[in-house]
């Protein structure tokens, strides 16, 4: 069955204000996202595991996730062990994204070696095989370039079967093919070689770009495509009824055209009701409808999320 394709808000954040998640995630709940995640880094957050479970432990519906793992930093089987628990302890409510990783600060100062893209991106897909054979029934064995498992029962088994709809990110063609293969959801991202976020990030941030990595990912899925939900990270949020200034001046920051800003699905400035409109050629143009916006854009997307969730 195809997937529907109506619209669904998330939310990313790091920390919680006062250390009070339950009370972050109870208003990211009453304010209709359908997700809470986390990023997966060293730098200032909280972990995302402990905090995924706080965060559903302290809601009814409200989905969690970390928007991704970064497969170096766990072993498959632990990865596994720990989602497939926090899935049964909050009654299914787990969404598993899983990445290479990518930010080089994060390598640099754990002293974690990043290798070269083409490793990282083979050791996650057979992390992703692994994840997804300990939580089929049964023993699952493995024999892989970069792990073995052999005979391993994973246990629990999450709440969700077969699994925990897996997300996966990418903005090149090795990796969304993965993801147009195996993913449930699929995040069409900027790519960022570099390891850091520069100008280059901002260009392949642009409409045509974004065409062009739907292209990738509709040839590697094939039939399966009408059945991924298609999901976009948002990196800026500014409602203002003036936006022409602000697009000028975020342009000048990345060294990009303001027409870039203001045609990237990534990027929302406008009224309340510009923006949404924005998110429906969105979906009319790439079948985008599942959004996430950073922490500082909760309450001011708020509106947006009331009149779009659903339709």
């Amino acid at each position: 069955m195809a997937h529907p394709r109506t619209f669904r808000f998330g939310v990313q954040i790091s920390t919680a204000p006062g250390g009070d998640l339950a009370a972050l995630a109870h208003k990211v709940e009453d304010l209709g996202y359908s997700t809470l995640f986390l990023p997966d880094h060293f730098g200032d957050q909280l972990a995302p595991m402990p905090a995924m479970m706080a965060a559903a432990d302290a809601t009814a519906d409200l989905k969690v996730g970390a928007l991704v793992f970064d497969n170096d930093y766990r072993h498959p089987v632990v990865l596994a062990k720990e989602i497939a628990t926090i899935d049964v302890l909050s009654g299914g409510r787990v969404e598993f994204g899983l990445g290479a990783g990518w930010l080089n600060t994060d390598y640099e100062q754990s002293g974690i070696p990043k290798e070269r893209d083409g490793v990282r991106i083979a050791r996650m897909a057979e992390a992703l095989d692994i994840v997804k054979g300990l939580w089929a029934p049964g023993p699952f064995s493995f024999e892989g370039e970069h792990y073995r498992i052999a005979g391993l029962d994973g246990m629990p088994k999450p709440a969700q079967q077969p699994h925990p709809r897996v997300l996966i990110g990418g903005g090149g063609p090795k990796v969304l093919g993965i993801a147009a293969r195996h993913a449930d959801i699929v995040g069409i991202n900027p790519s960022i070689p570099a390891g850091e976020v520069g100008p280059e990030a901002a260009r392949d941030a642009a409409a045509d770009r974004v065409d062009q990595k739907l292209t990738w990912l509709r040839d590697a899925a094939g039939d399966r495509f009408d059945d991924i939900e298609l999901n976009a990270l948002v990196f800026v949020v500014n409602v203002t009824d003036d936006p022409d200034p602000v697009r000028e001046m975020m342009a000048g920051i990345f060294g990009v055209t303001a027409d870039l800003v203001a045609e990237s699905p990534y990027v929302w400035i406008g009224s309340t009701g510009e923006i949404a409109d924005q998110l429906r050629a969105a979906r009319a143009r790439w079948g985008i409808s599942y959004f996430v916006v950073q922490s500082d854009a909760l309450e001011p997307v708020a509106p947006i999320v009331a009149e779009l969730s659903g339709t």
